[in-house]
């Protein structure tokens, strides 16, 4: 009796470990980084750089289209994540964009919305990528809410490579650094 009481303490103890490990191993395979992983985001109007693949390898952009947070309220943008295979690559805020360098083969691409509100940080979506050498690719972010329910959502959708040029004109430059 006392070694089952032992064992059910044992799986009751380990059980929330257990699914924080299975969720973090499901996110990880869908292309995001770690939970614990936020960023400090700043961006610049006023620059609008373009990227070329360097050789060998692939170029991916990411755009976040926004305007507006929790609900339509205007507090300076939301914070969202990008993950490749695994590990975060950077963030954008508001309306901004960057670039970043791939290796050629199949890849898994995620968005994570980064909040302080556990139910939003665990909103995302991902996508699969096929990456051939000295090709760009483009990809928009963007936050959604199921009208009349006012339940919030987050896309990562392709992105047309003419769209992205406007968007490269009209989105701030995003810069990035993780949290400490």
């Amino acid at each position: 009796m006392h070694m089952m009481k032992t064992i059910l303490a044992v799986l009751l103890f380990a059980s929330p470990v257990l699914a924080q490990d299975q969720a973090a191993t499901a996110r990880a395979a869908a292309g995001c980084g770690p939970n614990e992983v936020e960023f400090d985001v700043k961006t610049d109007k006023k620059q609008h750089p373009i990227g070329q693949p360097e050789s060998g390898k692939a170029l991916v952009y990411v755009f976040a289209d926004e305007n507006a947070d929790n609900g339509g309220i205007r507090i300076g943008g939301l914070t969202t994540r990008i993950g490749l295979d695994g590990a975060w690559v950077g963030a954008n805020k508001g309306k901004s964009y960057f670039f970043f360098s791939v290796d050629t083969g199949n890849h898994r691409l995620c968005t994570n919305w980064q909040s302080g509100v556990s139910s939003r940080s665990q909103l995302g979506s991902a996508a699969s990528l096929t990456v051939e050498a000295g090709k760009i690719y483009y990809f928009r972010t963007s936050h959604y809410f199921i009208e009349g329910q006012r339940q919030p959502g987050v896309k990562l959708e392709p992105l047309d490579r003419t769209e992205a040029q406007l968007l490269i004109a009209f989105c701030s430059l995003s810069t990035f650094h993780a949290k400490k």
